[in-house]
């Protein structure tokens, strides 16, 4: 069986946060020969802009609407006061595709470090400097990371990433698609249960 599980999502977005612990359930309980790729979004583009008043109320907002949705789900509200926000995630992804070209255990070590970093810890994840922090602190290379950081060539794989997931459906953070028999299916989830997005699989996987 040749499919594969995509799992588009920005490090920086809190519904992923939110959404985080029913999708580590989803990549233990997946069905045999089934392959799990993740792939960056790319919430925000690059910007050294400060984030407006009005942006950043409204994501205080969402993050106490996720509070409400998804019990559980914690958000360290200094953040905004501790920091100088900024709307610009890239950074982040690209540090994920940095950690990846170490190891490929690396890559979910650093999308946690970031999420921790960024919603518990009231640290900001679109500067460099946190980030090169963040990878010393899970065991990379710094000197390597720091390099491979901003290169040429991580940028391009993430602007591959984000016109992969357009490519096959992804509308929104977090999305996830199945690739099967060269078909491209969207599946529904549930903040709270990965029993629907399982039930969805082994449905499609046993049509053929």
């Amino acid at each position: 069986m040749n499919s594969r599980l995509y799992y588009v999502h920005d490090p920086m977005c809190s519904w992923c946060w939110a959404f985080r612990p029913v999708m580590a359930q989803i990549t233990e309980a997946l069905p045999s020969g089934l392959s799990l790729v993740r792939l960056l979004g790319g919430l925000a583009p690059d910007s050294d802009e400060p984030m407006p008043g009005q942006l950043q109320d409204y994501l205080q907002a969402t993050w106490r609407t996720i509070e409400q949705r998804v019990p559980g789900t914690r958000f360290n509200f200094d953040f905004w006061t501790r920091c100088q926000p900024r709307r610009s995630t890239y950074p982040a992804c690209r540090a994920v595709i940095a950690a990846r070209l170490q190891a490929a255990e690396s890559e979910p070590a650093m999308i946690l470090a970031i999420q921790q970093a960024y919603y518990l810890h009231a640290m900001n994840p679109s500067d460099d400097d946190t980030l090169i922090s963040l990878a010393g602190e899970i065991g990379l290379d710094g000197g390597r990371f720091t390099r491979d950081l901003n290169a040429p060539a991580t940028r391009q794989q993430l602007e591959q990433e984000i016109l992969l997931g357009r490519s096959i459906g992804a509308e929104g953070f977090p999305s996830l698609i199945l690739e099967h028999q060269g078909r491209h299916q969207r599946l529904d989830y549930d903040y709270r249960d990965p029993a629907p997005v399982l039930a969805q699989l082994n449905s499609w996987l046993d049509k053929g």
